[in-house]
């Protein structure tokens, strides 16, 4: 790279691919009687989770597969969109209706999201940010702001098994 040249941003496949393996992502799941597709997080890894939210408009239950790092008891996750433009519906849903339920490895979980803001953001990102080295890069792709997305565990309610 010469003096004074900017570093390439970090190459993303197309939509059409991270849609395909969304898409490819939650079928394993569901073929695989929900053993297969979810995993806990690991030293500087990630997991997945299955997160359900209740729609905005149609008040149904809605399920997505997402990555996840654990902050003691919360979860934590970003608000992405495949680093496409817009936010994703899942978040919509929690900021609408911020109630919801996890699945992980061990179980199901009932949950509370809202959004880091202030000192509570910028350690979380940064934490992201030692899993995935090219976070900011992806991020500077989106004109907004992506969401830290904390999902805390929903205090007197129990968890299922």
């Amino acid at each position: 790279m010469s003096v004074g040249q900017e570093p390439r941003a970090p190459w993303l496949p197309p939509r059409w691919v991270i849609r395909l393996a969304w898409s490819v992502h939650r079928g394993l799941y569901r073929i695989g009687g929900r053993r297969i597709g979810l995993w806990p997080p690991r030293a500087n890894g990630w997991g997945a989770l299955r997160l359900t939210t209740t729609g905005r408009r149609t008040g149904q239950e809605r399920s997505v597969i997402l990555g996840y790092f654990e902050d003691g008891p919360n979860l934590v996750s970003l608000a992405m969109n495949g680093w496409g433009e817009g936010e994703p519906a899942w978040w919509l849903n929690l900021r609408a209706r911020p109630d919801a339920t996890v699945d992980l490895v061990g179980g199901r979980r009932m949950v509370r999201a809202h959004a880091a803001t202030g000192d509570e953001r910028a350690r979380l990102w940064a934490r992201w940010r030692e899993i995935d080295k090219n976070l900011d890069a992806y991020a500077a792709r989106r004109s907004a702001e992506t969401a830290v997305v904390v999902l805390e565990p929903r205090t007197g309610e129990p968890t299922a098994g």
